[in-house]
């Protein structure tokens, strides 16, 4: 039965209980793991909801309002797992730990220790070693917002304000990627168009919403918070003074991390300004279609993973980001282009990410160091990193003592001296350390003076019992006397009945047993005392020298954020340049003229997977040419021909060589891409009414310096209407927004806008070859001469009776257009439809065609048996002699 918990009298519960409670109270949108002994307990609805999530045991303990109390626990050494698990669906969990002593009198003092939510994650165990974990807060007043995002995993701090739009922000929030969402709960309940929006976009990124106080959201009180949190006086050394949006965004993201971390924000030092114009915008239809970070399918392969041959974690994650908001600053992707051209002229890539390899994820490790839950083997991998910071600098060296990248030298200072901070840790803690600070044993030998005493107690103590056994057989002549110890009696001296007559008299009985009788001593009692106080205090002094240790590391934080940050962007440059040597990739140009200029282009995910050598395109597009329409035959490569020159533009503008053989760009903006279709029926889409969505977000939002991917507009209606949107799209795009478009479509009709001005035909090219379709994936000037539906039909296996029956009904229906002498389906735009004088006539000669030959057509060669193809060559002679 489900106790409820809201409902109870708090006099009947027992006092643990009811402490419990109390705690419960102040979060009770959370699951709470209340500690008890060696498990993590939940209790009431926590349970129930636990016991379902995890598939663990749903028990009770003691009863409430005369119910049995539902229970569940977990084992306190194995909770990051369930944690894990809970996070993962949402949940935020409360960690409740005993932080007073035992007394005997009352239950044990708990307080709440961490609250763990989707956006506040820093264990190993709890993120995705690849994703970011980023917090987002959003302050709207008026037409303007403010947005924050804070990575505390990472200690990455950023705030922008611009103008509040409906439809950017979605796109600005995808760039983003938060894993969890903080907001005004004033300003959501008030704003009706936002919580719609938001709750969409809930949906959408499987992102939850934290609603919080109006008071963290102050505008008055915002300046404060950041400038105690950054130790300043003033905020205009960041820029961010004249945004007052933005700075309550970002503080109330302070209060947030503060309460859940239950601690001070040592690593969040600074905090940076950007613009969404900064970078390339990418809305996640884009993303998807494009398959950036994810595949479209659950076997498929995404650019990201094609490409993340990052050898630090931090590395990869930068590269993640990186793909997902291209920059528009070109100087910056020369700098990053610079240092990747050095890096293969003189192959030193392969040496310094040889010494990368060996280097952990310091980027958590640092700000787990910073929040007070770093574990003894985080330590361990600081000091590995740091020694491995000479041979980083070594690798670079020949490139820094050229002063062959300005970029490669930036970050080789940044990298740091961390000798003495190497040598410190050497000295301080064991080369394996345990997982656990409580189980010991993780500070080193002469690192301190008292633990090792306590240790040479503890280790020794049962050679100090052997010798004062010996010691006090000789000195009472009792030969049997022997020394034990259990956890009841303590250490005690032990004579049989017979021999208790010869105990000296400074023996002390201890206990009576039927044939034996124990005692102590002062000596052994003072033993006792030390031996059994020495583990706990070994253990006490232990956490004591770490904790110490941890206040050492907090000091130099900043430089070993600034080592951590220069590690990831060597690596990002150096994966860069490896991807470059290994897959033949080119360095890209920009011009400040408009234009896409790709030479023997290349998709590099569809390369790397086919067996056959891969067909390289061309892609020709500037403002006097900015229009392509392309068509051809299904599978001939119109979709990967699109989707590689967008892949391309965004590798460049990520600051990475290309797929292609030489590469000039002009300025984007943005990339849009409406290809493929799929319906979203659980918001009421049908297929088509995606994809005009899809369009109208294009059609809107385009502008001259966008780079806009169409495929197949209009083929979820009927002809006429989806030919006449097609149609209207194209000329809104080329005359109006003047974007630079990829316009894939089977409506051949539509090649009669290549006669206008800044449009052009293509086609992807294929020969039948006796009736066999073979696409040559090759595109080319000039529209297709046929689409090859019947052919592609039949590459993909359809059954031939159904090709055969088609191929009937296509005859049919040629010849009923033929005879059409007005505005036929070949040209809906025309005021009339001119046909071919040859086309008459091989229609004619179809018509006059002999039984024989359409006997002949009508069998399917495949199926007969000998005996039947004998019978149907009688039958064809007979034909030709009537």
């Amino acid at each position: 039965m489900n106790t409820d918990s809201t409902a109870l009298d708090f006099s009947t519960l027992t006092p643990m209980m009811q402490q419990y409670m109390s705690m419960k109270m102040q979060h009770p949108h959370a699951l709470m793991f209340y500690r008890m002994g060696d498990f993590y307990e939940l209790f009431f609805d926590d349970a129930h909801k636990a016991a379902k999530i995890l598939g663990i045991t749903l028990t009770h303990r003691g009863k409430a309002n005369g119910n049995p109390i539902p229970m569940a626990g977990v084992p306190y050494h194995a909770a990051e797992g369930y944690i894990a698990r809970l996070v993962k669906k949402g949940e935020n969990v409360v960690i409740c730990e005993q932080i007073g002593e035992v007394t005997g009198k009352g239950p044990v003092e708990r307080g709440v220790v961490r609250i763990i939510t989707p956006g506040t994650l820093t264990d190993d165990a709890l993120l995705n070693a690849h994703q970011s974990s980023n917090l987002v807060a959003l302050c709207v007043q008026q037409n303007q917002i403010g947005i924050a995002l804070l990575d505390l995993s990472a200690g990455i701090f950023k705030v922008q304000q611009q103008t509040f739009d409906t439809d950017q922000l979605p796109l600005e929030l995808a760039r983003l990627m938060p894993s969890e969402l903080v907001i005004d709960e004033n300003m959501f309940e008030q704003n009706a168009s936002l919580q719609s929006m938001l709750e969409q976009i809930k949906s959408q990124m499987d992102c939850p919403i934290s609603k919080r106080p109006n008071v963290d959201f102050n505008l008055n009180n915002a300046q404060k918070t950041l400038c105690d949190q950054f130790a300043v006086s003033t905020l205009s050394g960041f820029g961010i003074d004249h945004l007052p949006l933005a700075k309550a965004a970002a503080a109330a993201l302070i209060h947030y991390a503060k309460e859940t971390q239950k601690t001070a924000l040592p690593h969040i030092r600074s905090i940076k300004l950007e613009q969404s114009s900064d970078f390339i915008a990418l809305d996640p239809v884009t993303r998807r279609n494009l398959e950036i970070i994810d595949p479209l399918f659950e076997h498929g392969t995404s650019l990201y993973a094609l490409i993340n041959d990052c050898q630090t974690a931090m590395g990869g994650r930068l590269l993640g980001r990186t793909l997902m908001q291209p920059m528009r600053d070109t100087a910056q992707l020369d700098e990053r282009l610079d240092a990747i051209e050095v890096l293969l002229k003189g192959y030193h890539e392969a040496a310094v990410r040889l010494v990368l390899k060996e280097i952990s994820d310091i980027e958590r490790v640092l700000s787990r160091i910073a929040l007070g839950s770093a574990r003894p083997r985080d330590l361990v991998q600081l000091r590995q990193a740091c020694a491995q910071i000479p041979y980083l600098r070594h690798a670079l060296q020949p490139i820094v003592s050229k002063q062959q990248s300005l970029l490669l030298t930036q970050l080789n200072e940044e990298l740091g001296d961390f000798h003495g901070l190497h040598q410190r840790l050497m000295s301080a803690i064991v080369e394996n350390p345990p997982v656990l600070l409580r189980d010991g044993n993780v500070i080193a030998e002469g690192f301190d003076a008292e633990l090792d005493e306590l240790r040479q107690i503890r280790d020794h103590a049962g050679q100090f019992l052997i010798d004062l056994e010996i010691q006090e057989r000789e000195a009472t002549g009792i030969n049997t006397l022997k020394i034990g110890y259990n956890r009841v009696s303590g250490y005690y001296i032990e004579l049989t009945r017979a021999q208790a007559e010869q105990a000296p008299d400074h023996y002390i009985r201890r206990q009576t047993l039927k044939n034996a009788e124990r005692y102590i001593t002062p000596e052994l009692k003072a033993f006792e005392d030390k031996v059994l106080s020495s583990e706990s205090r070994a253990l006490a002094r232990e956490k004591l020298l770490f904790e110490m240790l941890l206040d050492e590391l907090r000091q130099d934080i900043a430089n070993l954020q600034m080592m951590s940050s220069a590690i990831a962007q060597i690596d990002l440059i150096s994966n860069f340049a490896h991807q470059a040597r290994l897959q033949n990739w080119s360095r890209p140009e920009y011009s400040p003229e408009i234009g896409i200029h790709i030479v023997a282009g290349r998709h590099p995910v569809v390369e790397s997977l086919i067996k056959t050598p891969y067909t390289p395109n061309d892609t020709q597009l500037d403002f006097n040419h900015r229009m392509a329409i392309i068509t051809g035959p299904n599978m001939g490569g119109k979709s990967t021909f699109m989707r590689q020159t967008a892949l391309i533009s965004l590798l460049a503008y990520c600051g990475s060589y290309v797929p292609a053989k030489s590469v000039k760009l002009g300025p984007i903006d943005r990339i849009f891409t409406r290809i493929g279709s799929a319906d979203d029926l659980s918001s009421g889409k049908s297929t088509f009414m995606v994809e005009m969505t899809e369009t109208s977000q294009i059609l809107h939002h385009a502008t001259n310096q966008s780079l806009v991917l169409m495929d197949e507009v209009g083929r979820g209606t009927s002809t006429y209407d989806g030919l006449s949107l097609a149609w209207a799209c194209v000329l809104d795009l080329t005359q109006r927004i003047q974007c630079l478009c990829l316009f894939a479509t089977h409506y051949f009709e539509l090649t009669e806008l290549g006669k206008q001005a800044f449009i052009e035909n293509y086609h992807v090219t294929a020969q039948e070859i006796n009736g066999n379709l073979i696409l040559l994936h090759k595109v080319q000037h000039g529209p297709a001469s046929q689409s090859h539906g019947l052919q592609v039909a039949k590459l993909a296996g359809i059954p031939a009776a159904v090709i055969k029956e088609a191929q009937h009904r296509l005859r049919i229906l040629e010849k009923q257009h033929v005879h059409k002498p007005v505005a036929v389906q070949n040209d809906l735009f025309a005021a009339e439809s001119y046909v071919e004088p040859e086309v008459i006539e091989r229609v004619i000669e179809i018509e006059k065609a002999s039984p024989a030959l359409e006997l002949l057509k009508s069998i399917d060669v495949d199926s007969l048996t000998p005996r039947e193809a004998l019978q149907q060559l009688y039958a064809l002679k007979d034909q030709l002699q009537t």
